[in-house]
Formats: C-alpha cells, sequence, structure tokens
C-alpha cells in the first residue's frame, strides 16, 4: 500500500468510527426510551421556520498550479481517464490543436461532433484530409445520429482537481448534455486556469442555472458481484487534453 493509500484509508476508518459511534449512541438513546436526537447536539430547528441547512465548505484554497494540476492528473488517471498535456495555444506543434488530432487520430476517429461555440482549430488538421467535422444541431441530430458519431470534442467550464470531477455548464463549448453522453469517446479540453481545488471553489464559478454535468472519469459502474461495465451512462472512453 502507498502513502496515498495509506492516508485515503486513514481518513475513511476515521470516518467510518464516527458513523459508528453516533449509531451506537442512537440505539442507546432509544432503548433508554429517550427521543433519538436528545443530547445528539442537534439543532431541531423552529416548526415554522426553514431549516438552517450548515454551509460551512472548505473555501477559498490556493494551491500551487503546478500541484494543481498534478493533483487532477492524479485523480483522472486513477478514475481511468487518458490525460494529455499541451500548450494553451491552439495552433503550434505543442498546442491543443495537435494533441487532439493525435488522440482522434490514435483512437481510429473518422467523424468526430463538436459543439457550435467550439474553435474548429482545437482540431488541428483533423479534417483536413480524411476526417469528417460534425457541428452540433439539436434541431437535427437525434440520440440516433449522435450515435453514429465516432467521439466528440468539448471543452470544460471549470475542473476541481481535489476529486477529478469536469464541469459541464450547456454553453456553446461545453456542448448539450446528449452531446456529451452519447457518443462512445470523449475528448475534452481542460484550460489549466479554470482548474480550482475542490467542488465548492467550482461551484462558485458556475452559473446556478446552468445544466451541470459533471464527469469523474469514463463512465463506468458495477454489478453487486464487482464485475465493471464501462460506457452504460455515458461514454466509455474520456481523454482530458489540459491544455497549459
Amino acid at each position: 500500500m502507498n502513502a496515498k493509500d495509506s492516508g485515503a484509508a486513514g481518513a475513511g476508518g476515521v470516518a467510518k468510527q464516527e458513523i459508528l459511534r453516533r449509531i451506537r449512541e442512537a440505539h442507546a438513546r432509544s432503548a433508554a426510551e429517550h427521543v433519538i436526537s436528545e443530547g445528539a447536539g442537534i439543532d431541531e430547528g423552529a416548526a415554522d421556520q426553514p431549516y438552517p441547512v450548515p454551509r460551512d465548505y472548505i473555501r477559498g484554497r490556493s494551491t500551487p498550479g503546478a500541484q494543481l494540476v498534478d493533483l487532477l492528473v492524479d485523480r483522472l488517471e486513477d478514475y481511468k481517464a487518458q490525460v494529455v498535456r499541451c500548450s494553451a495555444s491552439a495552433g503550434g506543434t505543442d498546442g491543443i490543436g495537435a494533441a487532439v488530432a493525435k488522440v482522434l487520430a490514435d483512437h481510429g476517429v473518422g467523424r468526430v461532433g463538436i459543439p457550435g461555440g467550439l474553435d474548429e482549430a482545437w482540431l488541428g488538421d483533423f479534417g483536413a484530409d480524411s476526417g469528417e467535422i460534425v457541428v452540433d444541431d439539436p434541431a437535427v441530430f437525434a440520440a440516433r445520429e449522435l450515435d453514429v458519431l465516432d467521439g466528440i470534442v468539448t471543452s470544460s467550464a471549470v475542473t476541481a482537481a481535489e476529486t477529478g470531477t469536469i464541469f459541464l455548464d450547456g454553453s456553446p463549448v461545453c456542448g448539450r448534455r446528449a452531446l456529451t453522453l452519447v457518443p462512445d469517446l470523449h475528448v475534452c479540453v481542460v484550460p489549466v486556469d479554470t482548474i480550482v481545488d475542490g467542488v465548492p471553489e467550482a461551484i462558485a464559478r458556475l452559473d446556478p442555472t446552468a445544466p451541470i454535468t459533471m464527469i469523474s472519469g469514463p463512465s463506468a459502474t458495477s454489478d453487486i458481484e464487482l464485475n465493471r461495465v464501462e460506457g452504460v451512462h455515458g461514454p466509455r472512453t474520456l481523454v482530458v487534453v489540459i491544455a497549459g
């Protein structure tokens, strides 16, 4: 077990012991025919007032840039996402376009979908010879049409490094939810300046009325026997291009 695993196990163990302690105390109060919440430090609130939900989340963290990116890469790879690094420029041999075009070529993509507001320079020379770029149009492309795409390329709104969670907000560069859930390959460009420490910092940057899709790795689930199945609820393959 490495240091990261040991730390995670330790933190999980503390939380588990706290949960079990509270359960034991609740059982003891019930056995003594007391109100379960009595003495538990629970604020029951006023009967005629909305319940005061605590909002004491950790906020305002500012991990140095290189450490923040390293943390995000670690989380993404742990979730089995593929990670590619490139510069923040659209062009050039080390830019976004070159990185995305190589990803599409490596995955044998012939027909790729993009949201209407995405800069096609981000696809490099993909469509110059054989590849086909399809700009999404919700009035034309239903799920059946989206399913024939070999993959999609989008940007992202904000990303939480601590949890490896990418947020899409339905904007012209992120695309509608169906576009990002139906095709089997999702290439998502994450600009370095949109990476934050955790979920509270990410939520603070988002429009609360936007249709948010949160992605933590490629789609995967498992049954009671722990047989892992990928691609059930979304793309089977997620490639994250970190730009910057």
